[in-house]
């Protein structure tokens, strides 16, 4: 399994990415290898950060594909990175194999 950070960019379109939040978070609650999800802070740009344990990208991206902030048209950009943190008392088992 590796470690991706999903981050995603909103459009400015508030209220129907409101609309859609309840679809969204149910959506993700769902999804077994998400490790951590949620959005920027109210002071920065509008988006969020989600966190994965998958087998490959073309697993990350199918979750992206059918998240209902994707549906919704309110994601603006996504980039989908391998991730693999050195230091910090999480690290090793965001860069475990199994």
């Amino acid at each position: 399994m590796t470690t991706f950070a999903v981050l995603y960019t909103y459009t400015d379109d508030d209220d129907r990415r409101f609309a859609a939040r309840p679809d969204h978070r149910a959506y993700l609650e769902a999804q077994p290898g998400l490790l951590v999800a949620g959005a920027w802070a109210p002071d920065e740009p509008a988006g969020g950060l989600l966190v994965f344990r998958a087998e490959d990208r073309a697993a990350v991206q199918a979750v992206v594909d059918s998240d209902p902030y994707t549906l919704a048209g309110v994601i603006a950009d996504v980039q989908i990175r391998e991730w693999a943190p050195p230091l910090g008392p999480v690290a090793a088992a965001l860069t475990a194999d199994s």
